[in-house]
């Protein structure tokens, strides 16, 4: 499929995906966000977070960046290299010190199969703007998980993260039950058990402020009488 075809497929799908659901609680009336889409943002929020946490002292560019500022930014080569149809695509993550770039999606076999192309047409392009010694790669050996507690003691969710194949991260939201007069870590090591979607629906958009004020340093949403792990708390 040639660059054209894969930017109208990807166009298609997003449109496809934008469609307005039936009314969920925890929402606001008139919203037209597929419930899902709350927990993959926050996936990509905390995950992308992560990897500049990681990596502080190295020229990090999230998914709000297009391939012209990085090139441009990162001091990789010319922008002006990259043609029309590729030069406002953002890639999820692109650190241009060390010269790897990962995408964010799914743990499962259509999420593994998209993170691929996309970071191998992501990383195709970039590479065609550079200059030599500058080729970028897809990176690797990135991994975490985190944790929110809701209510001081109700259910627990993880986000887990890996990197299975070279610029592609796959992420998975698990769930752990209540259980009373026990810590977080102790539930933690309960029984795994996949996100119910009545959780999602109902806490997805809160998951997603939590994760934001935990990594930019705000205050939790008044909606959120719990906690954030993060990370360096999960070692």
């Amino acid at each position: 499929m040639g660059l054209a075809g894969f930017l109208l497929v990807l166009v298609t799908a997003l449109g496809a995906q934008a469609a307005p659901p039936s009314k969920l609680p925890g929402r606001k009336p008139d919203s037209t966000e597929p419930w899902g889409a709350f927990l993959g943002r926050a996936a990509h929020l905390a995950i992308g977070r992560q990897y500049s946490v990681q990596y502080p002292t190295n020229a990090v560019f999230l998914d709000t960046v297009n391939l012209y500022r990085i090139v441009e930014e990162g001091k990789l080569g010319n922008p002006k290299r990259l043609s029309e149809f590729v030069r406002l695509l953002r890639p999820d993550i692109t650190d241009t010190r060390a010269l790897v770039l990962f995408e964010i999606k799914p743990d499962n076999e259509e999420g593994r199969k998209e993170g691929r192309e996309q970071a191998g047409r992501y990383l195709a392009a970039l590479n065609e703007a550079v200059e030599p010694g500058k080729k970028l790669a897809g990176g690797t050996g990135f991994e975490g998980s985190l944790f929110l507690e809701f209510e001081n003691g109700g259910a627990l969710w993880q986000l887990s993260w890996r990197t299975p194949e070279p610029g592609v991260t796959l992420y998975r939201w698990s769930y752990r039950r209540k259980k009373s007069n026990a810590s977080w870590k102790e539930r933690a090591a309960q029984k795994e058990e996949e996100l119910p979607k009545e959780e999602g629906e109902q806490r997805g958009e809160v998951a997603e402020q939590a994760l934001r004020a935990a990594y930019e340093g705000g205050e939790l949403p008044s909606n959120f009488q719990g906690q954030v792990y993060l990370p360096v708390d999960c070692r």
